[in-house]
């Protein structure tokens, strides 16, 4: 028996809880969910019509975006949803199990949630049909304006200029209704939602302000998705690693060099990695930018461009400054 904490313990109560704590048997075409989070809630009836979500992280904190009082008020508007529940959602044809992978007979041990990724992942490079796309998973309230109340998950607490969420009408302290279709209650509810929506084109949005009711259209532009996957178990081996080290310049060495005092600079120690001394790069050698991109900050904002932004077996150009002549050294990642 889970031992339920006072802040949710009345509405819990009216719920049957169930803790699964495997991801193998599980429907996954009825249970779809961000299999790279550690935990994850669905609020459903008997019948597995499901009412609502709760869960989701960034790459800064694994529950930095949770809180007991945003669960409270994702459980009271699935009781509300409960009372005059839509119709049941009918699936057809064979459960799909994580199990049923391919890549899932080569694998040892348990098979966790994030395994299902990489599943999903081996059986479309085998069909031919896997798009680097697909790495932008459950993209975040943010990638389109908007950012929701932690404690109460469809209120607005502010919206992003020049955004699809400020250009479509949005305001801070909306409630929003429905997204791309879909309920919203929580940040699960808002990510599922534009986790459906399409790479780029259009999707409707309904939200209340006062007493009347709004809708409009968020126009997504290409690359709305993207966000910080470096925290995403399923895609490690995706990841690449720039194996530059060494330091920051200072300020006086920055301005010596014509670059502003803040911008993000690493100086190559020795030694050079063998990958780095195969294009050229040499000890001394100042990277000052990525694909002609300039970072302000810690020298280590090089590194995590790349991380974020790159997969393993892209080719990227390192701007680079030696003895004060600015030269262009190409790489590509492992």
């Amino acid at each position: 028996m889970v031992r339920l904490v006072p802040e949710i313990r009345a509405v819990a109560e009216q719920f049957v809880r169930v803790r699964m704590v495997k991801i193998a048997g599980m429907d996954l075409r009825r249970f779809e969910f961000d299999y790279d989070v550690t935990w994850y809630a669905f609020f459903l009836n008997a019948d597995e019509t499901i009412y609502g979500r709760f869960g989701g992280r960034d790459a800064s904190d694994a529950e930095g975006r949770l809180s007991l009082a945003g669960l409270r008020y994702a459980l009271e508007r699935a009781l509300q949803v409960h009372r005059q529940p839509p119709p049941p959602v009918v699936l057809t044809g064979p459960p799909i199990r994580a199990e049923d992978y391919p890549a899932a007979q080569r694998h040892r041990g348990c098979i966790h949630c994030h395994n299902v990724n990489e599943f999903r992942r081996a059986a479309e490079q085998a069909a031919g049909k896997w798009s680097r796309d697909s790495i932008w998973m459950y993209p975040l309230p943010e990638n389109v304006g908007l950012v929701l109340d932690k404690d109460r998950g469809d209120h607005v607490a502010a919206v992003l200029p020049r955004s699809p969420a400020a250009q479509a009408g949005l305001q801070a302290g909306d409630r929003l209704l429905h997204l791309n279709g879909y309920t919203v209650a929580s940040l699960a509810d808002a990510s599922y939602a534009l986790h459906k929506a399409p790479w780029q084109g259009r999707i409707p949005v309904v939200w209340q302000r006062g007493q009347r009711q709004h809708t409009a259209f968020l126009t997504l532009p290409a690359g709305w998705r993207k966000t910080n996957i470096t925290w995403r178990p399923s895609l490690l081996d995706l990841l690449p690693a720039l194996p530059v080290v060494g330091s920051d310049l200072t300020v006086a060495e920055k301005k010596a060099l014509g670059l502003a005092e803040d911008q993000a600079t690493v100086r190559q120690q020795e030694p050079v990695h063998e990958s780095l001394q195969r294009i050229g790069l040499q000890p001394g050698d100042v990277i000052i930018g990525i694909d002609g991109q300039t970072f302000t900050g810690p020298g280590e904002q090089l590194l995590a461009y790349v991380r974020r932004n790159y997969l393993v077996g892209d080719t990227i150009t390192l701007n680079v400054i030696r003895h004060g002549r600015r030269l262009e050294l190409r790489y590509t990642l492992k």
